[in-house]
């Protein structure tokens, strides 16, 4: 007797301890213990019946290694079975043990020897079919029978004699009690008997890594929930959501949801709802406050791309807006700060952001400053003073790129005119035409600057007009030709191409007048050479 207490005691002893070092959620809290099943499913029967019970077991670590299946009845002396089925035909609490887990939670089979029995399956959870049978011994039949929950009726027929509720929830647990008429009238009661429907899975519990997270951080949310014994592979989707039954995330097989950034606007209410498969069953957590916290900006600074010191003009200039620290959504402003000018303004949950001006001149030169706020309060950045330079360089080099273009203008036309001279008067020597008869004297051109170019008139004088030749123009004069009007700048030339027409010089004046005004077949360059 005094071993068989010791072997018992410390079996419970080190089942104890393995329970508490179990985890608190998931199925894995409960593969620790063996489970039993019994088929006939009834814990009630009629005596002389057998019941068979099966083990059940999760190979996890044990005290000691069984060599076969350990089976507990009452304060008998516990005995072992090669097999995982036992059959028994005696009242009283039976339990179980596989190789590799610990015992299993009690049954208690009641061999009645009554007229009339109220049968019940061992164990009923959440959503499944609850089956009740009012069952009479002996030859003579039932003819009415009612059944009574807590005390009261809650169904009648003379069809069938079994209670059937499709799908069973913890509201159906309590006392049952089957009632039998005879068809002599005869009443027959059964004794109260109490069902106690199982939790599928516990109430989810939502948990957050951290409930007071800073700005922009990452924050992970679990839903967590454990599954029963006899039920580890019950399926399960979890979601979250927030406030008002706003859905965060969809339906999944994962208990866990990651927020990779969480805002201050994020802040408020969050539970968690866990649902079978099938959708029987759905429940959902006590709802968690989440308050996000704020980092205020501090540290402004404003930087310029390139640096103060080395803007040219004609570039391109970036203004740099950035906090040492600082979360959420931020706005920054750009200002001038000698023309109290405001350039621009951007709101972003950055650290940093840009102003651009595209084509930085002299009038942009001046002290620049930025602010920065994110809803506390707003910071100024200290004043960046903007210098533009000039190369004037690059301004004589595109001077001196058009002025070639200008003198080979000149140089074409010229040699095109005296082309068209010839074709038109060959027997003309340019001696005659050049002559010094045609020579007009002219005031000499003042430059504004006290000096006074020489003048020289040159007219070409033409003659009848010869056949005409599509590639020459008609008849010009040239007029004006000034040489070295100043002499610090060597090679300048002004040159005027006009057209003229034979005729009376009225009308040749009215003419060439008519064409300046259009602008039409006028030429006007200037080249000039760099010292």
């Amino acid at each position: 007797m005094l071993l068989r207490m010791l072997e018992e005691a410390s079996v419970l002893l080190w089942a104890s301890l393995l329970v508490l070092a179990a985890p608190v959620s998931g199925p894995l809290a409960a593969v620790y213990k063996s489970v039993i099943s019994v088929q006939p499913p009834w814990t009630t029967v009629f005596r002389g019946e057998r019941v068979n019970l099966t083990c059940s077991g999760f190979h996890f670590y044990a005290q000691e290694k069984l060599q076969g299946y350990r089976w507990f009845s009452g304060k008998a002396r516990p005995h072992e079975t090669p097999g995982n089925t036992l059959e028994v035909r005696d009242s009283g609490q039976y339990r179980c043990q596989a190789p590799g887990s610990l015992p299993s939670n009690p049954v208690h089979l009641i061999f009645s020897s009554a007229s009339l029995i109220l049968q019940a399956p061992y164990s009923v959870f959440e959503g499944d079919e609850l089956v009740l049978r009012c069952q009479k011994r002996g030859r003579e039949k039932l003819a009415v029978v009612k059944y009574t929950w807590n005390r009261k009726i809650i169904s009648g027929t003379d069809e069938s004699f079994d209670l059937l509720i499709p799908k069973a929830s913890l509201n159906n647990s309590g006392c049952y009690q089957c009632i039998g008429f005879l068809e002599n009238a005869y009443v027959l009661r059964t004794s109260q008997t109490n069902i106690q429907i199982q939790e599928l899975f516990s109430r989810p519990k939502l948990e957050v890594t951290d409930s007071q997270p800073i700005e922009g951080k990452p924050v992970n949310l679990s839903c967590r929930t454990q599954l029963p014994l006899e039920r580890p592979d019950t399926r399960l989707h979890f979601a979250f959501f927030r406030d008002n039954g706003v859905m965060i995330s969809n339906q999944s097989g994962s208990r866990d949801l990651q927020i990779t950034a969480i805002w201050r606007e994020d802040s408020g209410s969050y539970w968690c709802g866990a649902e079978t498969v099938t959708g029987g069953i759905h429940k959902r957590s006590l709802p968690l406050q989440i308050d996000v916290q704020r980092i205020p900006v501090s540290g402004v600074l404003l930087e310029t791309q390139p640096q103060e010191d080395q803007v040219v003009e004609g570039e391109t200039l970036v203004l740099v807006c950035s906090v040492a620290k600082g979360t959420g959504n931020t706005t920054f402003s750009w200002h001038r700060e000698d023309t109290r000018e405001s350039l621009g303004q951007k709101s972003q949950r950055s650290q940093k952001a840009e102003l651009e001006i595209p084509v930085i001149g002299e009038s942009h030169a001046g002290r620049y400053y930025c602010t920065a706020d994110n809803g506390y309060v707003l910071i100024q950045s200290q004043a960046v003073n903007v210098t533009v330079r000039s190369i004037p360089g690059i301004k004589r080099s595109l001077v001196a790129g058009g002025t070639t273009g200008g003198s080979l203008s000149i140089l074409l036309a010229v040699a095109l005119l005296f082309y068209c001279w010839h074709q038109r008067k060959p027997e003309m020597s340019l001696s005659q035409s050049l002559g010094p008869a045609s020579r007009i004297p002219m005031a000499p051109l003042s430059t504004g600057d006290g000096f006074q170019g020489d003048i020289i008139r040159r007219p070409l004088t033409v003659g009848p007009p010869g056949p005409f030749n599509p590639m020459c123009p008609a008849p010009v004069e040239l007029q004006q030709l000034y040489i070295n009007v100043h002499p610090r700048e060597r090679d300048l030339v002004y040159s005027e191409i006009q057209i003229s027409q034979p005729g009376a010089e009225g009308e040749a004046n009215t003419f060439r007048t008519s064409l300046e005004n259009q602008h039409v077949s006028v030429v006007y360059s200037e080249v000039k050479t760099q010292l």
